[in-house]
């Protein structure tokens, strides 16, 4: 049930005694048996847990708490360093800020802390370690109210393409391809790469984190010339992404995590997979949370009557909400979008400050998502355009 209404909540999983449920319309779910831990999560509330005990009345009452998560992102150096953690902690303290993004493997496909997960340390990916004791940091998170995202990104990868290169996204030639970046990248349609990332994404929730969110879930966008695996077709690439999300899912199950995906965001108005694997009705039923990336800056060509878009960051946000909203049907609590936090590249240079960052914010929530997400890969924040503990600036 809500904790704050009382009302019942649909929906909502529940685990306890090896067994998930998914509760009906009245907020009702079923259990072999009551005497063990049950944890139980909803879109749009915090994940909670209980012990009920012998003698615990029937029917057993879950309270749920409403939660939506407004994260700064912690990179995989940002974490680590003293001066940054402690700075966007410190804003998180102060504001309505109340959750963090953090990498647990990076863009440059390496995990910062020390992993039991073989494969971490036989291709190279282990370190520098810049999270000693992830179970420690994740605790001590949860101890301050703050709401814990493990950042993982999927297939470019580095150290795993590198060390096995039958694994990697190859050119017509048969050398490893790399891409602006000079990153390579790993093959979607392989089992070995998708097991790989799911391992890690287990890891990070037996670690304590609240919620897996994959990043570079899809193809490289590449204008073509490149060998996978099997054909690359948008039939292939859509049941690969799908499939990856689907594995990911199923072997979290007994961890009351939330999972959630990165998506492009123009994958919110393109009505094909947009070449990456990635269309937003068939994402939809398998994650908890989609959050479009709806910087202005990456809108390279507008949207349909903004052909400026970092002049118009309220309207890139809403609009594209409004769109993926129309196309999936999912209810507005089911997006989190990433939003512009960094100085705009593609077009006249600006600065996104508190104006801008308060108008995509407005957006989101207006639009009822369930929550929102800043971005700066050089983890620095200011208050500017932050509320204080809720309230609009």
């Amino acid at each position: 049930m809500d904790a704050t209404t009382g009302g019942p909540v649909g929906g909502a999983v529940v685990t306890g005694g090896g067994v998930v449920a998914t509760t009906d319309g009245s907020g009702a779910f079923q259990l072999p048996a009551a005497d063990g831990t049950i944890r139980a999560r909803a879109v749009g509330y915090r994940r909670t847990e209980l012990t009920p005990g012998a003698g615990a009345p029937e029917p057993l009452v879950v309270p749920l708490t409403p939660f939506r998560a407004k994260a700064l992102y912690l990179s995989f150096f940002g974490i680590g360093d003293r001066r940054l953690r402690e700075q966007a902690l410190a804003l998180v303290d102060a504001t309505e800020l109340n959750a963090v993004v953090i990498d647990v493997k990076a863009d440059h496909g390496k995990v910062p802390y020390p992993s039991a997960v073989p494969l971490v340390a036989a291709v190279g990916a282990q370190g520098p370690t810049t999270i000693r004791d992830v179970r420690g940091l994740v605790a001590g998170l949860h101890e301050r109210g703050i709401y814990t995202i493990a950042r993982i990104v999927v297939f470019k990868d580095l150290p795993l393409a590198a060390a096995r290169p039958e694994l990697a996204v190859t050119t017509l030639a048969g050398s490893v391809w790399r891409d602006r970046e000079r990153m390579a990248w790993t093959d979607p349609f392989r089992t070995e790469v998708v097991n790989y990332n799911v391992d890690i994404a287990v890891e990070a929730a037996e670690n304590g984190f609240d919620e897996i969110q994959f990043d570079y879930v899809r193809f490289p966008d590449a204008p073509g010339g490149l060998v996978f695996s099997r054909p690359s077709t948008q039939q292939s690439r859509i049941a690969a992404i799908g499939g990856f999300l689907a594995e990911a899912r199923r072997r979290l199950a007994p961890y009351d995590v939330f999972l959630s995906a990165d998506v492009f965001g123009y994958v919110c108005w393109n009505l094909n997979d947009t070449m990456i694997g990635q269309r937003i009705e068939d994402l939809a039923p398998l994650v908890d949370y989609l959050s479009p990336m709806l910087y202005p800056s990456s809108f390279q060509f507008g949207i349909p009557g903004y052909r400026d878009p970092v002049s118009h960051p309220y309207e890139i946000v809403s609009l594209s909400l409004e769109r993926a909203q129309q196309r999936t049907g999912l209810p507005a609590v089911r997006f989190r979008p990433w939003l512009q936090a960094f100085r705009d590249y593609a077009f006249d240079r600006r600065t996104f400050g508190g104006a801008e960052i308060r108008a995509e914010i407005a957006a989101a929530e207006r639009f009822g998502a369930g929550g929102w997400m800043l971005w700066n890969p050089h983890n620095v924040y200011a208050r500017d355009g932050i509320g204080s503990d809720g309230v609009t600036p």
